[in-house]
């Protein structure tokens, strides 16, 4: 990575006119009785692994690398809060230069009672980043700004430090509170959110089966809570579409981080895994965790039927080439089906305007078997966002006819991706809101409904019909 130290290149906007990207910045709906205060970074510097024994306390930007380690430090002294603090906000702006974006823009700790002085740190005497994980960035761009929830650790008034790492060797550039307008911003909300609707979530009418859910979801933050809440007052069959526990599956991840949010519905859960379960290996920790509800046999792959639907969860994890184990089951499996219609969820999407992951072909043999028998609609998660196409063929080409629809619905808890070049036949998108995807499973049809987080207003929903 080249190194650019010192005086950074004329700095990208402000906060009110930046571009907003990833978890870039958005407005969300007034609470009542609330107050919202913005602290700028009391102390804010990065270490070098390359110069060990060098303090950078003066410099005008942030880094984060995996290669060299470069770790960055920031210290908030909030003061004046009265009253619960309902959400609080790391926000950060990336330098506006070009190469100051990167793949993966850092993950982000708590570290109470870290001993440091912007003026004298260095690699060789940094602190241990030994604190909770409070939430990581994807993609990040040149000139914007991000955000991390960080409610979990600011609870109120006080001294708050946080050290950002990356695995990554192409690091991010941050700047500091040096640049002024762009640097660093704590932004702590107090007060009483407002309540919700009470018809916010109508109830389906019985017997008309409900499929809710999302992927990308249970991480050390706070966000996939606010998801889970959503699932309360939604019935029916959850579907988790994989990503479930970060950051790698692990038994320790869904006790930690799954089970005390999503998992209270863990019995109305028919899950899929995702890349992140598969570092555990085998995503042992994943089929041990869901048991029975993730089907037979620790393969990833199984079928129901809810109402007049037959509903497929496969794994885009596993091999899913023409002819392997998987695509043969699957085109036996819808063979053998007598329902009218079908819905069928993975975790990697084949079709997405994601700036973070691109369309994935290798499920392509999965969505050829689909469409041969007549399916009509695929969940899928993967990229942090929402996003639905309209009906396709295999090929990626508009067909109202016969084709399946194809929703990516990766906003479950972890942070927010930007998107990229939009593909063909994206109808809707979203990539500052979480929520759930309800899909009501009519005789002769579905609805489809994005309910958003507490406080956010995002809205999609519509019609469609079985073929």
């Amino acid at each position: 990575m080249p190194m650019r130290k010192g005086t950074k290149a004329a700095l990208v906007g402000t906060l009110a006119t930046a571009t907003l990207a990833a978890t870039a910045l958005t407005g969300t709906a007034p609470t009542a009785s609330a107050a919202s205060s913005s602290f700028t970074a009391t102390a804010d510097t990065y270490v070098d692994s390359a110069a060990p024994g060098t303090n950078h306390g003066t410099s005008r930007q942030l880094d984060v690398d995996g290669s060299p380690v470069e770790q960055t430090l920031l210290r908030f002294d909030v003061t004046g809060a009265t009253g619960t603090v309902t959400r609080a906000t790391l926000r950060l702006h990336v330098d506006g230069a070009a190469g100051s974006g990167s793949a993966n823009g850092g993950t982000f700790h708590a570290a109470p009672g870290a001993a440091w002085s912007e003026t004298s740190v260095t690699y060789d005497d940094r602190p241990a980043l030994t604190g909770a994980v409070l939430g990581s960035l994807g993609a990040v761009a040149p000139g914007s700004w991000y955000e991390v929830d960080v409610t979990s650790y600011v609870k109120g008034n006080g001294t708050f430090d946080f050290g950002v790492t990356s695995p990554n060797a192409d690091g991010a550039h941050y700047d500091s509170r040096e640049t002024g307008a762009t640097g660093p911003r704590l932004v702590v909300e107090t007060g009483t959110a407002p309540p919700r609707p009470p018809d916010a979530f109508p109830p389906s009418p019985d017997p008309v089966p409900v499929l809710v859910g999302a992927g990308d979801i249970a991480t050390p933050s706070s966000t996939d809570s606010e998801t889970a809440d959503l699932l309360d007052h939604v019935s029916g069959t959850v579907v988790a579409l994989g990503d479930n526990a970060y950051p790698d599956g692990s038994a320790a991840n869904f006790s930690a981080y799954y089970e005390p949010t999503w998992g209270r519905h863990k019995e109305r859960t028919r899950p899929t895994p995702g890349n992140h379960d598969y570092l555990t290996p085998g995503a042992s920790a994943y089929f041990r965790y869901f048991g029975a509800n993730a089907g037979p046999a620790n393969r990833g792959y199984y079928s129901y039927d809810l109402g007049n639907w037959h509903v497929v969860s496969l794994n885009s994890e596993i091999d899913t080439a023409v002819g392997s184990p998987q695509e043969k089951w699957l085109r036996a499996d819808l063979a053998a089906s007598g329902k009218p219609c079908t819905v069928a969820y993975w975790h990697r999407p084949r079709w997405t305007s994601g700036a973070e992951h691109g369309p994935d072909p290798v499920t392509g043999p999965l969505v050829r078997a689909l469409y041969d028998h007549g399916a009509e609609v695929i969940l899928t998660g993967h990229n942090h966002q929402y996003e639905r196409f309209a009906p396709q063929d295999p090929n990626g080409r508009a067909d109202d006819a016969r084709g399946l629809r194809q929703f990516v619905a990766g906003m479950g808890g972890a942070g927010l991706y930007p998107f990229g070049t939009v593909q063909p036949n994206s109808e809707a998108r979203n990539d500052d809101t979480f929520g759930v995807l309800k899909l009501t499973l009519r005789a002769d049809g579905y609805d489809w409904q994005f309910v958003p987080q507490a406080g956010k207003t995002y809205d999609d929903h519509g019609s469609g019909t079985c073929h």
